[in-house]
């Protein structure tokens, strides 16, 4: 009886969260005939995008401009992070058809810039590190043009999975730091602050060209704080950060704490810029794949 009324509580307070969005939180209906086709070819081919799994506010607009982000490593993941709408559970064996399927579909949709993420695979030796090679290399073959960033996980610090992805030469390599420090432990639960800032560090000292990373505001973060996690990606010269609302994806996440005004997103582009950032998204919509393929420019 108990867990029912929690069950009961919980729904409600996502239902009053729901109803309380702030004005500028009203996500516009995909549509358009880029968007169709490529919805089209998604469910056809049963492809994993995080645009999808993650219920992003931007999948309109993205596969509209011909830009997706595909989700590699099945659609399970081995952590269960309080933000994210990702499966959680034991994953099912890796397919070694996906890297092929992926590369041949992102020919099919024409797509002209591709992100490639993946759900963490903590249960594999080699954390999925391999199939992101073998994507990588299936995607450069098949569509040779195409310009690409690859949203990795950390890997758990683990260099040689890092030097794997390095040596396979992606435009952007990403990483997102997701919350300030003090909430990491909490919201990110199996990762570090610490980690992620080492893994971008590393990517950035064996010559990557460009990194970028993401930070989530709303989910009980102050002003300072999030100016000092900006700080300290910019002291080890990552070159892109978005700045996005965290939207609670069901009433077992983490709730939503506040909604930041869109003044205060322009306030922290403002800032961003003036560190020195080559790219600063910032705006309640934002998350780490918008306008991804402008970032290479």
């Amino acid at each position: 009886m108990k867990t029912d009324l929690l069950s009961t509580s919980s729904k409600n307070s996502f239902e009053e969260t729901l109803t309380k969005k702030p004005s500028w939180i009203k996500v516009k209906l995909p549509k358009g005939k880029n968007y169709l086709k490529l919805k089209s070819l998604v469910d056809q081919y049963k492809l994993n995008t995080i645009c999808k799994s993650g219920s992003c506010p931007n999948l309109g607009e993205c596969w509209g401009n011909g830009v997706a982000t595909f989700l590699i490593l099945g659609d399970i993941c081995t952590r269960s992070c309080k933000f994210c709408g990702v499966k959680t559970g034991k994953p099912k064996q890796i397919n070694w058809e996906e890297s092929e399927k992926v590369a041949r579909s992102i020919k099919l949709m024409k797509i002209k810039h591709v992100i490639i993420t993946s759900v963490d695979r903590d249960d594999l030796k080699d954390m999925g590190s391999f199939l992101w090679v073998e994507t990588i290399q299936s995607i450069r073959r098949i569509c040779p043009s195409i310009t690409m960033e690859t949203l990795i996980p950390d890997f758990q610090g683990t260099t040689p999975l890092l030097d794997l992805i390095l040596q396979s030469h992606p435009e952007i390599i990403s990483h997102n730091i997701e919350t300030v420090r003090r909430l990491t432990n909490e919201i990110r639960i199996q990762a570090k602050y610490e980690r992620s800032i080492e893994v971008l560090h590393y990517l950035k000292k064996k010559g990557q060209k460009l990194t970028k990373s993401s930070i989530m505001l709303g989910i009980g973060e102050n002003e300072e704080e999030v100016i000092e996690t900006m700080e300290d990606l910019k002291k080890i010269n990552v070159d892109i950060i978005t700045l996005g609302q965290y939207l609670q994806p069901s009433p077992k996440h983490t709730p939503v704490k506040d909604f930041i005004k869109p003044s205060q997103f322009q306030k922290y582009k403002s800032i961003g810029m003036k560190m020195g950032f080559r790219h600063v998204e910032s705006a309640p919509f934002v998350r780490s794949s918008y306008h991804a393929d402008r970032h290479i420019l």
